[in-house]
């Protein structure tokens, strides 16, 4: 299972691709992100964040799509995928 600190900066990198219109403090581990108001170009952004900050490269829609579920699968992947 993922830390705490990883799910905090996977937090902050989802308010930071919404221009703080998702409000890290208040993202549930759980909760399906897309319903959170993340759209395809924040998801963009984090997908960039994500190469960057960890060297995971999200290659395909659908390891996209599982990834980003929720803050605890997008933890999960990045775990899993980390060079």
């Amino acid at each position: 299972m993922a830390d705490t600190a990883l799910k905090n900066q996977l937090k902050a990198m989802l308010s930071k691709a919404t221009g703080g219109a998702v409000d890290a403090a208040n993202i549930k581990e759980d909760a399906p992100l897309m319903s959170l108001g993340v759209d395809s170009m924040a998801a963009l952004e984090v997908v960039v964040a994500l190469e960057s900050e960890f060297s995971v490269s999200i290659t395909d829609m659908e390891s996209g799509m599982e990834a980003f579920k929720s803050i605890n699968s997008l933890a999960e992947f990045v775990e899993k995928n980390r060079v």
